[in-house]
């Protein structure tokens, strides 16, 4: 069928950062861009009151990224600058990228200035047998889909 675009599985993604490897995780949340309302009255001319509704300041979501724990302790090393008081030295530039199922880069979430705003180590539980789960938490200055 020509012109027919499947839409992506949600599945094959990578965080990439500045200085940092590429990660891959499980869940990722947070790519998303919001304008504030302002509302404000105004008096027609007949004398009828219309609100009218204007973008306002321009915010983003953390990112908030969910994988199974290994040894690489990159992202651990990240937060900790934070915790050292090393802010402007862990702020990075990254992306999130989707890939389809023949591992082509297909969509790219550019973020500017992330840095960790929290880290969570995983539930351990002895009575399942479940993967254990870690989770990074990225405040960022914006988000861009570039691809």
């Amino acid at each position: 069928m020509a012109g027919r675009v499947d839409p992506l599985t949600g599945y094959h993604f990578y965080l990439e950062l500045d200085g940092l490897a590429e990660a891959q995780f499980r869940e990722c949340s947070g790519l998303d861009s919001e304008s504030n309302i302002i509302e404000y009255k105004e008096a027609a001319k007949n004398g009828v009151t219309v609100i009218k509704k204007v973008p306002g300041e321009l915010k983003w979501s953390n990112i908030v990224l969910k994988r199974g724990i290994t040894n690489d302790m990159k992202l651990w090393e990240w937060r900790k600058q934070i915790e050292d008081g090393k802010v402007d030295e862990a702020r990075k530039n990254g992306s999130i990228v989707l890939y389809d199922q023949s591992n082509n880069e297909i969509a790219r979430y550019n973020f500017e200035a992330g840095w960790p705003s929290k880290i969570t180590g995983p539930q351990l539980n002895a009575n399942n047998n479940d993967i254990a789960i870690e989770e990074i938490t990225i405040a960022h200055e914006g988000l861009k889909r570039v691809k």
